[in-house]
């Protein structure tokens, strides 16, 4: 009888959890539905019409590189995003990817024939621009686009997946601005301009590569959502040219990753080999007698070396060698230690003059600077009034007053301190009792309109 107690008792519990499991499913199958306000037939019809480069959208293209190329030029960021926020180049990638995604060949070429023009008057654009420019020195905002990565793919990738997903939806909202910002399709373009009209390779290959990047990546997540919600085919292909044109696409992706793999490889190994000589140089320096004014970090394909620029006694051999075999200790015996040291040479007085003397300037301007802001912070805390307006004033709409004064008063009220603007006013003898306290109590109005101060006391003074 108990054992049958037991059973029921241990089936009941295990339906229970099998519901639970049951409803926990539904519950996340619901939450994550793709499905759920997805329109199939208003998103083909939106991203068809979006896709079309004519009239007014050519203007729009040439407007908007027109202003990103003058914000990577002054290195305004703020310029650079209000640019890829109308830019129009969103339209053929995202009908690139749903041609693909449906098999529709005549679409797939009429979105890669406006993507084209689209990329030919951006290139040509932003050239024209960075010719005609007084400004020919390039800023951090254009040199960020000319080494992209995986992490970089990584954005385009999901900026698509998010885009296609807000575009196929009956209330599009913001999604798509959202994405061209993220993915920033338009500095890339820009940036090749900069380096077509300047001559500079790096900028014009780097730079197409992170446009190109960013383009097939939010195709591919195009293709990949079309597929999920079922978009009906324009075509039905068989077994073998499906898997022909999944493995060509597979090998594609491949070549076109293979290259931010290793830019990214390169910069993580960059990160590693200046965290460790920063790591190296906090633990050596100071010295007894010698101060480290500035470390500088070299690091290239070529040249790996770090330069110490030193003031006080001169390093000993020992020393030098206690330093070298630490660098061998941390796997840096590949840097170059280059030691400068005044008065131990003209050469290193020379570099130190050239290299730390400026900084040396340059970080004493930004602390004076810091002081000036610093001393008008605490003269605008010491909050001073206008008192020789305000007594003038006083004395006409209060007369009588003989003497006043005025002070932010600390007060403890037996529990807590307490700063209390208040003002010290004296009354001529010849008023009477009752025209004093009319009048404090009208003065008392008056001071926090005029100082601009709630909460004002007045305290009377016996003369």
């Amino acid at each position: 009888m108990e054992d049958n107690t037991g059973l029921r008792t241990t089936k009941r519990a295990s339906s229970r959890m099998l519901r639970i499991l049951a409803e926990f499913r539904r519950f996340v199958r619901e939450t994550m539905d793709l499905h759920w306000e997805a329109h199939i037939d208003s998103t083909t019809e939106i991203i068809r019409k979006d896709m079309i480069f004519r009239g007014h959208v050519v203007w729009v293209l040439v407007c908007s590189i027109f202003i990103a190329s003058i914000g990577l030029n002054v290195n305004s960021t703020a310029v650079i995003i209000g640019a890829m926020l109308i830019s129009p180049l969103m339209g053929p990638i995202l009908a690139t990817g749903l041609a693909v995604g449906t098999n529709d060949m005549d679409l797939l070429r009429r979105a890669l024939k406006n993507f084209l023009i689209m990329v030919t008057v951006a290139l040509i654009t932003s050239t024209v621009y960075f010719l005609l420019t007084p400004i020919s020195d390039y800023q951090s905002e254009l040199l960020a686009r000319t080494r992209p990565t995986l992490l970089d793919a990584g954005v385009a990738i999901f900026g698509g997946i998010a885009g296609i997903i807000g575009v196929s939806r009956r209330n599009r909202g913001n999604v798509v601005p959202g994405v061209a910002i993220a993915t920033a399709l338009m500095p890339p373009l820009c940036t090749a301009g900069y380096g077509l009209a300047t001559l500079q390779w790096n900028f014009l290959f780097g730079a197409l590569y992170l446009f190109t990047l960013n383009a097939i990546f939010i195709a591919l997540a195009t293709v990949l959502i079309v597929r999920l919600l079922k978009f009906p085919l324009a075509k039905e292909l068989n077994a073998r040219r499906e898997k022909q044109v999944k493995m060509y696409m597979a090998i594609a992706v491949v070549l076109l990753l293979a290259p931010s793999v290793w830019v990214l490889y390169g910069i993580t190994q960059e990160a590693i080999f200046r965290r460790e000589l920063d790591r190296f140089v906090r633990a050596n320096f100071p010295l007894e007698g010698t101060e480290l004014l500035e470390h500088r970090i070299t690091y290239t394909d070529a040249v790996q070396r770090l330069d110490l620029y030193l003031v006080g006694e001169p390093l000993g051999e020992g020393v030098r060698s206690v330093l070298d075999k630490q660098l061998l200790e941390r796997n840096l015996s590949q840097v170059q230690l280059v030691i400068h040291q005044a008065g131990a040479g003209s050469i290193d007085y020379q570099a130190m003059r050239s290299g730390i003397i400026e900084d040396i300037f340059d970080r004493n301007d930004q602390k004076l600077a810091e002081k000036d802001e610093r001393i008008r912070e605490l003269e605008r805390q010491l909050d001073p009034i206008p008192m020789d307006a305000l007594v003038r004033e006083m004395a006409v709409v209060f007369p009588g007053i003989s003497q006043f004064s005025y002070a932010n008063a600390v007060v403890w009220n037996g529990s807590k301190l307490d700063t209390i603007p208040t003002a010290f006013v004296a009354w001529s003898t010849e008023l009477n009792e009752q025209t004093v306290k009319q009048r404090e109590q009208v003065l008392n109005d008056w001071l926090e309109q005029r100082l601009g101060k709630k909460g004002m006391r007045v305290v009377r003074e016996k003369r």
